[in-house]
């Protein structure tokens, strides 16, 4: 707890908002990634009823990392939850805790603490004493119990609120208030399933950077699943893409957006235009009728591809002046840029730019080498 004592006194000094800005500031500069593995999952099998919800998974998490589990309902993320929980038993395979198998081992035997959707809180206990609770079971001196959750309120921003009653208390303030329950027992491992999903969106995205500045200050692994692919980029330092229960790519956020592997990675990460093309050669890539200049290599001549292109990296010209044409079918405003659907080709390309067109404008549409990304064809 030396280093929650130490951001208490750092808030005291400077404040909330300062203290936070200066440690995103400082995780920009200087935070440099643990490489050694806490959990492994190894050729995990889980089934339900007949059905296989994870089909021979292998994933590694590596200590004091932020890694979120990303994908749609019915993908596995939450069942791979619940695996490093201890909630679930697999079928087949292992679940190794730095190195060890815990494969069987009960949940309270962990090291891991969870924060769940619905948050869980004790309606009749107060602040003060939902926090403690865990601390309590522990049997714990009340000096002790007294202190520590005090400094864990204070962390998450909650003194002064120790005596309120939980149904007094926002979705936001219920949510820190299980947040800090879970971090006061001082977990190896911080499991989030999906602890945002309540909220409204502003304090969402409020509670995005809170999470991210616990996580860094307290020194631990959180796992956090989501469908939410912003929050996901937001938020981590490695996403887990996943789908029919297995990993699709894992990566950096920028990797999974700027690099995906397969089809769905493109389309389920932000906006994509996918669109069938033929690699003549390194460099050179043919979709739309068009040869492109490009930055990838080491497909074979004449291969069929897929081409992925952001929707942003798609520069609005005059028709004489883009290597493709297109006419606008529909412009929405979006705030930050417009959102046009444009007719090009027999298909419709996705564009977001800060120039208005208007419906039925004729446009050029010029696409550069390091906005353009090959994949191999994948099935679907």
């Amino acid at each position: 707890m030396d280093v929650v004592r130490g951001w208490v006194a750092l808030v005291r000094r400077m404040g909330w908002m300062p203290c936070l800005f200066s440690y995103l500031s400082l995780r920009r500069k200087s935070k440099k990634m643990d490489n050694s593995v806490i959990v492994s999952l190894r050729d995990i099998v889980v089934e339900f009823d007949g059905q296989r919800i994870l089909n021979g998974l292998n994933l590694d998490i590596h200590d004091k990392e932020f890694v979120t589990l990303l994908g749609s309902s019915g993908c596995g993320k939450t069942t791979t939850l619940r695996l490093i929980a201890g909630f679930l038993e697999p079928n087949a395979g292992q679940v190794l805790l730095k190195g060890q198998d815990i494969t069987g081992v009960p949940p309270y035997k962990r090291p891991v603490n969870t924060v769940f959707q619905k948050y869980a809180l004790f309606p009749h206990l107060n602040v003060f004493e939902n926090v403690a609770f865990g601390l309590r079971l522990k049997k714990m001196d009340e000096e002790t119990i007294r202190r520590k959750v005090r400094d864990m309120l204070e962390v998450v921003g909650l003194k002064g609120f120790e005596r309120r009653s939980i149904s007094q208390m926002s979705g936001g303030q219920q949510q820190r208030v299980a947040i800090a329950r879970s971090l006061v027992n001082e977990p190896e491992i911080l499991l989030l399933d999906e602890p945002l999903g309540a909220l409204d969106l502003k304090l969402r995205k409020e509670m995005q950077l809170e999470l991210k500045r616990l996580q860094r200050e307290m020194n631990i692994t959180f796992i956090y699943v989501t469908h939410d692919q912003e929050e996901a980029l937001t938020m981590s330092d490695t996403v887990v893409v996943m789908n029919g229960g297995k990993v699709q790519q894992i990566g950096t956020p920028e990797d999974i957006y700027n690099e995906p592997k397969n089809a769905f990675v493109a389309d389920f990460i932000g906006d994509s235009n996918i669109v069938d093309g033929v690699m003549h050669k390194d460099f050179l890539v043919s979709f739309s009728g068009v040869d492109f200049p490009c930055v990838d290599r080491g497909f074979a001549r004449e291969q069929s591809v897929q081409v992925v292109v952001r929707p942003e990296d798609i520069e609005v010209v005059s028709p004489v002046e883009g290597q493709l044409v297109g006419v606008v079918n529909d412009v929405i405003f979006k705030g930050v840029h417009f959102e046009m659907h444009v007719e090009c080709e027999g298909r419709e390309w996705l564009i977001h730019s800060t120039r208005a067109c208007t419906p039925g404008e004729t446009i050029g549409m010029r696409i550069g080498p390091n906005e353009i990304h090959i994949m191999a064809r994948s099935e679907g």
